[in-house]
């Protein structure tokens, strides 16, 4: 079994789809993604890409609302605040600062620009 998503015209999954592995290999057995990806176009039109749970392909498994980042060949989720930066290299948002490593919880405050250690209930 294999996972698709298609894109609209700006790159954003509007589904992801699961499609069976007669359908995404070619005649030795070997899936291939351009072929997974035609099958999706016959049936439902539209732009695919193939994406994976385990992130082996594209770094993260999309959803609905990701982006694919082309010169990263990459699904990135929506940016959760304005200030966090993209890592190129594993796809993921981060903040211009790290969250604490002391074990204790914490939330973004954007206006301040800083991690807030978020009181026990």
């Amino acid at each position: 079994m294999a996972h698709f998503a298609e894109l609209d015209a700006n790159n954003v999954v509007l589904r992801v789809i699961v499609v069976g592995n007669k359908d995404t290999s070619d005649a030795n057995g070997v899936e291939k993604e351009h072929i997974g990806a035609a099958f999706c176009e016959r049936l439902f039109g539209g732009t695919w890409k193939q994406t994976s749970y385990n992130g082996n392909i594209r770094k993260n498994y999309a959803g609905i609302g990701y982006t694919y980042n082309p010169s990263i060949d990459a699904f990135v989720p929506p940016k959760p605040y304005a200030s966090w930066v993209l890592n190129n290299d594993t796809a993921q948002w981060e903040a211009p600062t790290p969250m604490p490593d002391d074990g204790e919880r914490y939330f973004w405050d954007e206006t301040t620009l800083s991690w807030i250690k978020a009181e026990p209930k």
